[in-house]
């Protein structure tokens, strides 16, 4: 009888080790053989076009995916920011794209540092205004590094970036005229449009394209490289950036790199609805428990706004299974409105309390900053391995002293 005592209790602290250790609904789950097909249509979609890629990897900051897509052909890493950066280069990645500007002294010179420890590195960033170029001359003049920069050619109304091929030709020549500073390259961002394939937006898609061709044909003259880079986004409208790349008889040495991050894992959403590269498969989901349902055909699900992102769009209800795993084929359900850590769901049928519910999401790049950690399965779903994020801003970086 004891022996028997012994092993229940056993097999109990068992299943209470694997309940405590296993990672705790909701989950973000990233399909792996999603994910590699992913990572190779696109490298293919790449090739075929003879672009290079830089992914940015602000839309997971996940080590063993941007080691994959690394190994599958991309020429190096895109950022958004310096403590992004920082990341990049202890994860051993020494070509890293900073899509952004560097404007605080103590940013530029983290990267002066970075690029002094070791010469082969290349960390390049966009400039778009005389006080930043100024800023950054400031820093890196007398430097044994000069820090290598692109024009940034924005839209109007969007985000950072010149308006006009007059302010970017002022811009190059400053460039050229500021000590510590090297000009390589014009870059653009063609995404700051509605996502959509309507006519009068692929038409501000085409203009800004020809707006970041003729900047960089006309700059081409300060370029201090004899390997200029021309950059686009490349995540919703890559078919309509090839459509406008320089001529590389008109700039010898040319190398074409875009920037796509997102379609590392597309999406149920705004990616799945406008990209044009055929094969990419939606990777991500996020699983939740029924926790109430308190009215006829309503369910209230736990996760929320701090859980599914929501910028571009609702999660979409895919399916349910019971606490037991059993799929239940006749659910279905529309999220009607999400709360902190609630989602209101409407239409629910075959949904009851303890069933868990996945979801689509919509814009990965508002999914994975939610997550330290989240749960990888295999193609049939079933969990592989839990994998982790970094979008930490580290005390380090911001200059204090560990106590």
């Amino acid at each position: 009888m004891g022996k028997l005592i012994e092993g229940h209790d056993r097999a109990e602290g068992e299943f209470a080790a694997r309940i405590v250790t296993g990672p705790a609904y909701p989950q973000l789950r990233l399909n792996s053989d999603a994910l590699e097909t992913n990572i190779r249509v696109m490298a293919a979609w790449c090739r075929d076009r003879g672009v290079d890629l830089a992914p940015h990897v602000k839309t997971t900051m996940s080590a063993p995916i941007i080691e994959r897509q690394l190994a599958a052909g991309a020429v190096g890493v895109t950022v958004a920011t310096v403590d992004q950066v920082a990341s990049a280069l202890k994860w051993g990645h020494s070509h890293v794209l900073v899509a952004n500007e560097i404007v605080d002294k103590f940013g530029l010179t983290r990267v002066r540092t970075w690029l002094e420890e070791d010469p082969a590195r290349e960390i390049r960033c966009f400039v778009d205004s005389a006080a930043g170029i100024r800023t950054a001359g400031e820093v890196f003049d007398g430097g044994a590094i000069a820090l290598e920069v692109l024009i940034d050619v924005g839209t109007p109304g969007g985000r950072t970036g010149v308006r006009s091929l007059d302010e970017g030709l002022r811009l190059a020549g400053l460039v050229r005229a500021t000590p510590g500073l090297r000009l390589v390259g014009v870059a653009g961002y063609e995404g700051v449009v509605p996502n959509s394939r309507a006519e009068e937006t692929v038409a501000a898609v085409d203009r800004h394209c020809q707006l970041v061709r003729d900047i960089y044909l006309a700059a081409a003259a300060f370029f201090e490289t004899a390997t200029p880079i021309y950059s686009m986004g490349g995540s919703a409208f890559p078919d309509r950036v090839v459509e406008f790349l320089p001529d590389a008889s008109q700039v010898p040495g040319t190398r074409i790199i875009l920037r796509s991050g997102c379609y590392v894992t597309h999406d149920h959403g705004t990616y799945a609805a406008v990209s044009p590269v055929p094969g990419l498969i939606p990777a991500l989901s996020v699983r939740a428990v029924v926790l109430s349902t308190p009215e006829p055909g309503m369910a209230v699900v736990g996760a929320g706004k701090r859980d599914l992102p929501y910028d571009a769009g609702l999660p979409v209800f895919l399916s349910a299974r019971t606490a037991d795993g059993a799929t239940k084929g006749g659910a279905a359900a529309v999220v009607r409105n999400l709360y902190d850590h609630h989602a209101v769901l409407t239409e629910a049928t075959g949904l009851d309390v303890t069933d868990t519910v996945d979801f689509g999401i919509s814009h990965p790049c508002s999914a994975f900053d939610r997550w330290p950690e989240y749960v990888l399965t295999d193609a049939g779903g079933q969990d592989t391995d839990v994998w982790q994020t970094d979008f930490r801003r580290s005390s380090l970086a911001l200059g204090y002293a560990p106590s």
